[in-house]
């Protein structure tokens, strides 16, 4: 079983590689978005190998922590990408 998990994770850091390239070279923004996208959830797989290749639990609140960090963050980019800007300014043409 050991074995195996060692396998998978360097799978998955093979796919990081193939992703920083990705980031780096890409096309377009929305590829670069989507390979960041994908890192950030391989990088949370392969914490959580860690944490079953040890048999330890700690490892499970920082991959629900990554996963959460990368959404927002493709999201923020996404938007970013869509409007210009990541939050809305307050409206000041309404009257009081």
């Amino acid at each position: 079983m050991q074995t195996v998990l060692l396998i998978s994770m360097m799978l998955l850091a093979l796919a990081i590689g193939g992703c920083l390239y990705r980031v780096l070279k890409g096309p377009s923004i929305a590829d670069r978005i989507a390979a960041l996208d994908t890192i950030g959830v391989n990088v949370a797989a392969e914490v959580a190998i860690a944490g079953a290749y040890t048999r330890s639990t700690a490892y499970f609140e920082l991959v629900l922590l990554m996963g959460i960090l990368a959404f927002i963050g493709t999201v923020a980019l996404a938007r970013y990408m869509e409007r210009g800007r990541v939050l809305d300014a307050p409206d000041d043409s309404t009257p009081d």
